[in-house]
């Protein structure tokens, strides 16, 4: 292929094709002299005699047609190989290394997930969870790309977007009744489930509970929602949870559900290093994860 001009090729097949170098010429903005120096071109390089003037047309040799040929197959190589590079350009694919909590990788992503899974096959999205101390820190190392957290996430480097607000309840057992107004002071003289300590969400309890002056020590620390409610169900105590959890499909039947006095809410928000350049991948997984916000006003 060395030297070889694809556009003398697709000139040589539109000579023979029109029969003339005047109408070849015309085709690609050319002289006609420039038209049959380019074939004279091909011509001295495989050393045989390409075209020749029957009558008022031009036609290939014998030679020629059979370069034609090849020409064909090169045109639907040439154009098999833009129509992939087109596609690279398009699609949406690699891996993208998302770090939440429990509760929001249980109860608020799925869905999303599974729409992204459905839209780009190729998009492989990793969910790893853990406390937000613990994602932050795999977002400034570069361990994960992209983050859904309980704020305040401290960091000079990191780009914080705030995404929804999530209230938070207390539970108790369809035959446990809550009290009229739910207190710090009338959680505090029940048995009470709690996330286990080191977790945002548990630090935001603890607060609301200080900030009442009332000191709370709780008979369960667990880390899964799952289990707490399974807990309270089974009518062991009372929790403290994040609405979410308690919402949708993914609400038991057997739990009464009421709202905190005062009420308490977290924050959650989308974090990522502010040097992190956003690729096709992560800025679908990006999208994703801001269309939650319309989603949750709705």
């Amino acid at each position: 292929m060395g030297g070889l001009n694809l556009d003398h090729l697709r000139i040589f097949l539109d000579v023979i094709e029109h029969g003339s170098f005047s109408a070849a010429a015309e085709r690609h903005g050319l002289t006609q002299p420039a038209v049959s120096q380019q074939v004279r071109q091909l011509e001295r390089r495989y050393g045989l005699r390409l075209a020749e003037r029957v009558g008022r047309r031009v036609a290939a040799t014998a030679a020629g047609l059979e370069l034609i040929d090849h020409i064909r197959r090169i045109d639907g190589a040439v154009a098999e190989a833009e129509q992939a590079m087109q596609s690279r350009r398009t699609e949406v694919s690699g891996r993208v290394r998302v770090g939440t909590g429990g509760t929001a990788c249980t109860y608020l992503l799925p869905p999303m997930l599974a729409q992204l899974r459905r839209r780009f096959p190729e998009l492989d999205v990793v969910v790893s969870t853990g406390n937000t101390a613990d994602v932050l820190r795999g977002i400034e190392q570069n361990s994960v790309d992209i983050g859904l957290v309980t704020l305040p996430a401290p960091g000079r480097m990191l780009q914080v977007t705030p995404l929804l607000d999530d209230e938070f309840v207390a539970i108790f057992a369809a035959g446990d009744p809550p009290p009229a107004r739910v207190t710090p002071a009338a959680l505090a003289a029940r048995s009470l489930v709690l996330f286990e300590p080191g977790a945002r969400t548990r630090r935001l309890v603890d607060d609301w509970f200080e900030r009442a002056g009332v000191p709370v020590k709780p008979a369960m620390e667990l880390g899964s929602t799952e289990a707490m409610k399974e807990i309270v169900g089974a009518g062991l105590g009372c929790a403290v949870l994040p609405r979410m959890a308690v919402s949708g499909a993914g609400a038991r039947a057997a739990l009464a559900v009421k709202r905190l006095s005062p009420p308490l809410r977290r924050q959650l928000a989308v974090v990522m290093r502010r040097d992190k350049p956003v690729g096709r991948a992560l800025r679908q997984v990006l999208d994703a994860l801001l269309a939650l916000r319309a989603r949750a006003a709705r």
